[in-house]
């Protein structure tokens, strides 16, 4: 999918919503395990509810690979359901030496057809530019994460250089372009949207964290929205698990509703 692509989407549904396909089988609404595959149609039903109101889905992998060969046919269908129009993201932060990671991206952008994949870039260039290489898709780099863990690493600098996370930005935008990279920065951070703006002007940002992690959509738009919108706000489990009941969808859609309005406000106030 290309960049004018998402952003059609994005100024046609007034919505920049990236709902996370976190679909732990303990979690999903008990009366769907009479189904042959229950993750499947927990995700067709969250997919069926909230599709007009959001640009990308993303499927994090560890919830289908725990499952083995049955976890993967779920993503499979998953991936054929969702509807062409919407930005898909493999949260599958992969990250190896080239000819790995090459396998990675075949295994991603061929065979499951993902527009993008989330990448680790620890391990530099030869980790990250195999994934550059196929047309139309998209490396979506761990910058400044959301967990409470990213104060151990990305916040470090050496003799008062700039933050470990700066690095990776500065770096990695000699590998790829505004129109096939994008960083993950987490919403539970917004003090830094601002900073991490002039960092990466026009590059799209990928925003985890809103909803039950916490972080807040207005204050994370304030600072990180550029001149075309230029980010995907992902919400999981305040979406998805908004009821575990069997209104499960119909929650679901209010969840997103909500997000998606909030959206809408802020792009006609900010953008037009």
């Amino acid at each position: 999918m290309t960049r004018k692509e998402i952003l059609q989407q994005i100024q046609t549904k007034k919505s920049y919503l990236c709902v996370g396909l976190d679909s732990d089988l303990s979690r999903i609404p008990r009366h769907l395990l009479k189904y042959d595959d229950p993750v499947f149609e927990f995700n067709k039903q969250i997919i069926d509810a909230t599709k007009d109101l959001c640009v990308s889905y993303k499927p994090n992998l560890a919830f289908y690979e725990s499952r083995g060969v049955k976890g993967w046919q779920s993503l499979e269908k998953t991936m054929n359901y969702i509807p062409t129009e919407h930005f898909t993201i493999a949260d599958a932060k992969r990250g190896d030496i080239g000819n790995t990671s090459k396998m990675y991206a075949k295994a991603f952008f061929e065979e499951l057809n993902f527009d993008s994949v989330t990448v680790a870039p620890y391990m530099g260039i030869d980790s990250v530019q195999p994934f550059l290489e196929f047309d139309n898709k998209w490396v979506i780099l761990l910058a400044l994460t959301s967990n409470k863990g990213s104060d151990d690493f990305q916040f470090a600098s050496q003799d008062g250089d700039m933050p470990l996370y700066e690095k990776v930005m500065r770096k990695a935008q000699t590998w790829g372009s505004p129109e096939q990279l994008m960083f993950v920065v987490g919403a539970t951070h917004p003090e830094k949207f601002n900073e991490i703006r002039e960092i990466a002007p026009d590059h799209f940002l990928l925003v985890p964290g809103v909803g039950a992690q916490g972080g807040d959509l207005q204050e994370i738009s304030d600072y990180g929205l550029n001149d075309v919108c230029g980010l995907l706000v992902n919400s999981s489990r305040g979406i998805i698990f908004a009821s575990e009941g069997e209104d499960f969808a119909e929650k679901a859609r209010a969840s997103a509703l909500k997000l998606q309005l909030g959206m809408e406000g802020i792009l006609d106030a900010v953008l037009d």
